[in-house]
């Protein structure tokens, strides 16, 4: 049975209703399997937040690193979407039709000086930090040590890095409050396109939501750490920056945050509305399953409406 982590107390903080652009948010799933229990939060989470402040809401089928993809999951996500009534307003988009876009931006910091080669394997990240000293714990995040910043020395490129600055990245999460990270100390340059010729995330959400103008992100709290990163490439792109609000996250019963590689079921939709309270529920939204789930939306949305009022 999966633990639920209770948002934090003092509300959400809704949308300034003298904000300049319209409300857009999305949902973007990874097609790594059906959606699961946690999964639903975040895409209820973001349907709420768009519904309540009279938005546009969007799917974005996250499928950059097409390694980890499984076929047919992404018909599978939207169909589960679609019998929890969760239907975007625009045609879903597929990062993998938009390799373009984000060679366009990569060109754009290489040339800015803002991106450079790098010849470092996984491998030798981790023996130039053992040889400093350094030593990583098992959620840790592999700190780029920069070696390739000043060249590569003879070496072969296999990817591309972002070159970060010294100094604290600091935004506010509409749940969680202020938060304040140095990405160069706390996560070194990070990559843009990987030694397999994939591009990473952090680029290609950062370019798809400028180019869908995104104005407000909904996810789970498992992401917030990849927030500062994202500021910094929309900083470096002159880019926008959205609104972010970190959902809590259901964890499986050894406590981590559950997901498909800890063992998630494929969400049970034999009773929609269900799996919908019991999504609202982790969402600190108390309402009783509807006789459909449209009903269950609607009361949902008005809950989440009273929320980020107050």
């Amino acid at each position: 049975m999966s633990a639920i982590v209770i948002p934090a107390k003092g509300g959400i903080q809704g949308f300034p209703p003298s904000a300049p652009r319209p409300y857009r948010g999305r949902f973007a799933p990874s097609p790594t399997g059906p959606l699961h229990a946690g999964s639903l939060v975040a895409a209820l989470a973001s349907w709420l937040d768009a519904r309540a402040n009279g938005g546009t809401w969007l799917v974005r089928i996250e499928d950059v690193d097409t390694p980890r993809c499984v076929p047919g999951a992404d018909e599978e996500i939207l169909r589960q979407l679609a019998a929890c009534g969760l239907v975007p307003d625009e045609p879903p988009v597929w990062q993998s039709d938009r390799t373009a876009h984000y060679e366009a931006a990569l060109r754009e910091l290489v040339a800015a000086d803002r991106a450079y080669p790098c010849a470092c394997s996984r491998k030798d990240i981790e023996q130039a930090l053992l040889s400093r000293g350094l030593a990583r714990g098992r959620h840790d995040e592999l700190v780029y040590p920069g070696t390739c910043r000043n060249g590569l020395n003879g070496r072969v490129a296999r990817a591309w890095r972002f070159r970060t600055a010294e100094g604290a990245t600091d935004w506010e999460d509409r749940r969680l409050g202020p938060h304040s990270q140095d990405v160069a100390h706390e996560v070194g340059d990070f990559v843009l396109k990987r030694a397999d010729g994939l591009f990473a995330y952090q680029l290609a959400v950062v370019v798809d939501d400028a180019a869908q103008g995104i104005t407000h992100v909904v996810r789970g709290a498992d992401l917030a750490d990849n927030t500062p990163r994202q500021i910094l490439l929309q900083r470096a792109l002159g880019l926008p920056t959205p609104s972010y609000l970190h959902t809590p996250l259901v964890l499986g019963a050894n406590g981590e945050k559950l997901s498909k590689q800890n063992g998630a079921r494929a969400l049970d939709l034999r009773d929609p509305p269900k799996a919908l309270a019991d999504a609202a529920r982790v969402l600190g939204l108390r309402i009783e399953p509807g006789a459909s789930a449209g009903e269950c939306v609607a009361a949902a949305t008005a809950a989440w409406a009273k929320t980020i009022a107050g």
